[in-house]
């Protein structure tokens, strides 16, 4: 085999965690020896690591390690970033789609750069409302384009599942600087996430 992905785990945070979730199983009335869960905590604390590994991660260096000067002066769109994130309230997913724009002002920036800023903040204990901030603020102050948008738009599991259980439920927010104050460039940005281009 010419590659693999492997994931890797602090040894010491895995087994404190898998003791915490052993007595958690318990108190919630259930057999941590039973078959099925035999191998629950340990599965558990590895997803809860993988789940907020964002805040091992810099955004800001990994835009830098991809920046390239260019005339380029347009507005740059990547849109309908995938997202998983955990709400800080419940500790439950909320999923949606990231949609970024911004225009440079001497630097570009690799386009898979994008997602992976979108995943640094969403692997973290988040609120939608700070997620797209940060997205916001990290590309504004690393790229200094001249205007970034951010829209997000996700649902929320501890909506859809416990509290007001709204299955239909969305949530949209957004943020914008520079010349996507401008009600003109802010249209076209809105127009252009929300068509079909063929």
């Amino acid at each position: 085999m010419s590659y693999s992905k492997a994931e890797h785990y602090s040894e010491k945070t895995t087994k404190s965690l898998i003791k915490k979730y052993d007595t958690i199983l318990k108190e919630l009335g259930e057999d941590p020896e039973r078959e099925g869960l035999i191998k629950t905590p340990e599965r558990v604390a590895k997803a809860m690591q993988f789940l907020t590994h964002g805040y091992d991660l810099d955004a800001h260096e990994i835009l830098k390690s991809a920046m390239f000067k260019e005339d380029y002066s347009e507005m740059v769109i990547v849109k309908d970033i995938e997202l998983y994130s955990l709400c800080e309230h419940h500790m439950l997913p909320f999923f949606g789609k990231a949609h970024i724009a911004y225009i440079p002002n001497g630097y570009i920036v690799g386009l898979s750069k994008m997602p992976r800023i979108v995943d640094v903040y969403a692997r973290r204990l988040q609120v939608q409302e700070r997620l797209t901030d940060q997205i916001l603020h990290c590309i504004q102050n690393t790229l200094k384009p001249l205007g970034v948008a951010v829209v997000i738009e996700a649902q929320h599991l501890c909506m859809m599942m416990r509290g007001v259980q709204k299955q239909n439920s969305s949530t949209t927010t957004s943020a914008f600087t520079g010349e996507f104050q401008k009600v003109e460039t802010r249209s076209e940005f809105l127009q252009l996430i929300s068509s079909k281009l063929s």
